[in-house]
């Protein structure tokens, strides 16, 4: 294959991509329009990629009929082939070649997904099965399908940047703290579906949460925000407002969490407005737009 197919091929699969994320998330697409141009396909590729293991463990695979056995065998065609992919920077299956791109590009190596495909297959082992999910349990999870995508993501941002160990360590700290913040509050907001449909309590090792549980876990996500709103001036110039777009976000999310109580979150998804959304965008914007520097 020369050069120019190879390139061509890349192209097609990172529109692909983008196809994929456009489709599901309108928050992201919304966020993604905020970085600078040179971090956009990576990021797609990234969570082009998390959203495919995602719908896989989470009920398509079952409404396409696959039997258990058939799901973890999907699950695991899809690790083999990442695998392989970040190897030989190549794969025909065009969500996973996008992503191994911007792996090869970025230095995103295998020590950093295997802990996300252990998290998928995490869901698929306790699919229908209502477990829950202690401290430890909750932890490990959390790390493997949100912390290790949020460092990902750090590595598209910083991956020209000159950093010493101690400014890798802040950052690393930072997105961790961001991906955490997004995971526990998804798992909040998706309550009924994951108790109900799925049979998983993430955020307690109990049938149920108690008001006081939510609470708990709010306080928890205001913290993992704050951490993260404090490294923010740290990344990138042409990262930051994107990033602060999506914190932004889930912090209205959270509130919204707040207000609706245990039992509501119970019944309905809680949602951010549109043009909330839009407003929280051109803030960050005009927030990172003033700061000083480059």
């Amino acid at each position: 294959m020369s050069a120019g197919a190879l390139q061509r091929y890349t192209e097609t699969a990172e529109r692909a991509a983008a196809e994929v994320i456009d489709s599901y998330s309108t928050s992201f697409t919304l966020a993604t329009r905020l970085l600078g141009a040179r971090h956009r396909r990576h990021i797609r590729n990234i969570y082009a990629l998390v959203r495919v293991a995602d719908e896989l463990v989470d009920g398509v695979t079952e409404e396409a009929d696959l039997d258990p056995a058939q799901q973890a065998a999907a699950l695991d065609r899809l690790i083999d082939e990442t695998r392989s992919a970040l190897l030989t920077g190549y794969s025909s299956d065009l969500v996973v070649h996008a992503f191994a791109s911007t792996a090869h590009e970025c230095g995103i190596d295998w020590p950093l997904v295997d802990p996300f495909f252990a998290s998928m297959r995490s869901d698929l082992v306790t699919a229908g099965a209502s477990v829950g999910y202690d401290d430890a349990a909750h932890a490990e999870y959390v790390h493997g399908s949100a912390e290790v995508v949020g460092l990902m993501c750090l590595r598209v941002f910083t991956r020209s940047s000159d950093l010493s160990p101690e400014q890798v360590s802040r950052l690393d700290e930072g997105a961790s703290a961001l991906g955490a913040a997004f995971q526990n509050v998804n798992f909040l907001r998706d309550l009924a579906d994951d108790t109900g449909r799925l049979g998983r309590n993430y955020l307690a090792d109990a049938p149920r949460l108690t008001q006081a549980d939510v609470d708990r876990w709010v306080a928890t996500i205001r913290g993992e925000l704050a951490t993260a709103a404090a490294v923010i001036p740290a990344l990138p110039r042409d990262a930051r407002a994107a990033v602060r777009a999506a914190a932004y976000l889930f912090a209205a999310l959270t509130d919204r969490v707040e207000a609706a109580g245990v039992e509501r979150l119970y019944h309905s998804r809680v949602r951010v407005p549109g043009p909330l959304k839009a407003w929280l965008a051109a803030r960050a914007w005009l927030r990172t737009r003033l700061e000083p520097g480059r």
